[in-house]
């Protein structure tokens, strides 16, 4: 039995932009900055809908992470950063403040 092909970061990142997560967030000053909007969000204003972990195949410290944000206004895209030593602290600091989405309760009933 063949293991199957390990999902990568690209793959993920067309996934989720075919998904809706068009825009490209990266942080700016303590807050959030949508590139192509030209917008700002504080971490108040923006959830994690979902997030997905890299670690490179060949050398584990080749980590990543990717998260698929969205803002109060309807706003989605992505924010990438580095996993572990190479992480960047202003998408660490940025994103402490983040909640995630809540996760969707199905009705027992």
């Amino acid at each position: 039995m063949q293991a199957a092909e390990p999902i990568t970061l690209a793959q993920v990142l067309d996934d989720l932009d075919r998904r809706g997560f068009t825009e490209h967030f990266t942080p700016c000053g303590g807050r959030l900055c949508a590139v192509t909007r030209h917008r700002r969000f504080g971490a108040d204003e923006v959830v994690v809908s979902e997030f997905h972990r890299f670690e490179g195949v060949s050398d584990p410290d080749d980590m990543s992470i990717v998260y698929a944000l969205e803002t109060r206004d309807g706003v989605r895209g992505t924010l990438t950063d580095a996993f572990g030593v190479y992480s960047d602290p202003d998408v660490g600091a940025f994103m402490a403040g983040v909640a995630l989405a809540p996760a969707e309760v199905e009705d027992p009933t």
